[in-house]
């Protein structure tokens, strides 16, 4: 990431081929590194795979990469099967089915997340048939370490469908353009809230409005569409905040979007606040079967 200072990736390490082996262990979500972990290949089945998944162990894939990517889907598929816990009751109230199923999800994502993939020193991917992400991973994780990594094979095809959607955009009308959303950025997919931005009455004489949390810039740059002359679009996170400059600048919209980098609310009162936060009510939790096995380096 761009003009982020981040502490080093922690060191996982394993056994392979008699001896022992090292490399950093790359998790956006920020999960430790794992302490059980096998080296597998092209040989091992679906049913193996989940088996190994269900007792927490993580499995390094050294076989095809397109065989990864099929074996990846039929754990996927595995899961979806996968009935409810037996010590879960009815949930009573639509409440306590929302934190179910987000418990459900939490349990699916750390199944799936436990299938690893090498990543070279420059983003590389040493497997047979395997893809070029170098730029996706660029564009996630910053310019190369030069230093050899592992990381979930479900967060890797996610940064390179992150990169396809910021090559792509995605086309927003009520901005007369394009988003190009970054990685771990809200992508505007979803066309509700831009309908409503764009819809709804605006105050009158509405010259100063405060976008909170602006992620991709998509709503600042529909007020600024609609007239309002000077928008301060907040965030915390740099990767919003370099994605929201991004689409401005391509918007044209320089001269009518500040991005500030601040907790919430800028200096000052503006006659119109518009936020769109993020809409789950509380953190999912990601359960681990085993313990963190990670060293500073």
């Amino acid at each position: 990431m761009r003009g982020m200072t981040r502490a080093p990736f922690p060191v996982i390490a394993w056994t392979e081929g008699g001896g022992t082996k090292s490399a950093r262990w790359r998790s956006e979500a920020g999960l430790p590194a794992y302490e059980q972990l096998v080296v597998v290949d092209d040989r091992l089945s679906v049913d193996a795979a989940w088996k190994l998944a269900g007792g927490g162990t993580a499995m390094l894939w050294r076989g095809d990469w397109q065989n990864a990517r099929h074996l990846l889907q039929g754990l996927s598929r595995r899961a979806d099967r996968q009935p409810r816990s037996g010590s879960q009751k009815k949930p009573a109230t639509p409440a306590e089915a929302f934190e179910q199923h987000r418990q459900n999800q939490g349990r699916r994502a750390q199944a799936l997340g436990l299938l690893l993939v090498p990543l070279g020193g420059d983003y590389s991917i040493p497997l047979r048939r395997a893809q070029d992400v170098r730029q996706a991973c660029i564009e996630a994780y910053g310019p190369p370490s030069g230093e050899d990594s592992l990381v979930s094979l479900r967060e890797l095809l996610a940064v390179v469908s992150a990169h396809e959607w910021r090559k792509k955009g995605v086309p927003v009308p009520a901005v007369e353009g394009r988003i190009y959303p970054h990685y771990g950025v809200f992508s505007p997919v979803r066309g509700e809230y831009v309908d409503l931005v764009a819809k709804a009455p605006l105050p009158a004489n509405c010259d100063l409005a405060f976008d909170i949390g602006t992620g991709s810039g998509i709503i600042a740059a529909i007020l600024a569409r609609r007239g309002v002359k000077q928008i301060v679009a907040t965030d915390m996170d740099e990767r919003a905040l370099a994605c929201a400059s991004e689409n401005v600048e391509k918007l044209g919209l320089t001269a009518a979007i500040r991005l500030v980098k601040t907790d919430l609310f800028p200096e000052g009162r503006a006659k119109l606040v518009v936020c769109n936060p993020p809409w789950l009510p509380a953190q999912v939790g990601w359960p681990r079967t085993s313990r963190p096995m990670a060293r500073a380096g």
